[in-house]
């Protein structure tokens, strides 16, 4: 057996190998609107840069432990994030948006103020079958309110939201990533941009930890990496 410091010494030589080829299982939970991160690109260049990790993404709205929960990391919105974690942000602000159909509006006028989403069919989220459905959240003249709408279909998937309002089924609400790709394309028309702000966009989380696995700490660095492609000016 070996004495302590030379296990110690084994140990060290052991990590430092793995910093330099980090492999292993990464374990991460999702939210289901984290559009940038859930969106392809990210995750497969991660796994191509790293061909020894295999990742498991479990997407999930339910707020939990994810060190009780058996995960590495987390990712979720900046504002819910428990404040004994580390987070480092993956996009910067984000906006939320209500969105329809053109074919929708052509046959509904737009509502010109959140409350006129009373009279209007929508298409709400919800994180659980147990969980009361998601206010949509204003502001006007700088002061936050949040509008109850009464939908008209509820569901837990972000992805129907957005075929059901491709289809004309009403109005939406989320995060302006999701939808963006349609409403450039003008499968969607934005409503109430003036009443929707800013707020704090996506982060991996993580709990602190004297040593770091290097598997993790190959994500974080990735993700800087990424964050820090977004701010450098193209060459002319």
């Amino acid at each position: 057996m070996l004495d302590r410091p030379m296990a110690e010494i084994e140990h060290a030589l052991e990590f430092t190998a793995a910093e330099n080829d980090p492999r292993g299982q990464l374990r991460i939970a999702v939210t289901s609107i984290a559009e940038e991160f859930l969106s392809g690109p990210l995750i497969a260049s991660f796994a191509k840069a790293f061909p020894h990790i295999t990742i498991d993404v479990t997407v999930t709205d339910e707020e939990f432990d994810i060190v009780a929960g058996g995960f590495d990391a987390g990712v979720r919105l900046g504002e819910v994030i428990e404040k004994d974690m580390i987070a480092v942000s993956i996009i910067g602000e984000q906006r939320e948006a209500a969105v329809a159909s053109p074919d929708y509006l052509a046959s509904h006028q737009a509502p010109r103020h959140p409350r006129d989403l009373m009279q209007h069919r929508c298409i709400n989220w919800r994180p659980a079958a147990n969980v009361a459905p998601h206010r949509w959240e204003f502001e006007e003249n700088g002061i936050p309110f949040d509008i109850a709408v009464v939908p008209h279909i509820t569901t837990n998937d972000l992805r129907l939201m957005l075929r059901l309002a491709l289809s004309g089924a009403g109005v939406t609400f989320g995060v302006r990533d999701t939808f963006q790709p349609y409403i450039q394309s003008g499968e969607l028309v934005p409503v109430l941009e003036e009443y929707l702000p800013h707020f704090p966009g996506f982060f991996l989380y993580f709990p602190q930890r004297r040593n770091m696995a290097p598997k993790l700490r190959a994500l974080i660095d990735h993700v800087r990496s990424r964050q820090s492609a977004r701010f450098v000016t193209p060459p002319l």
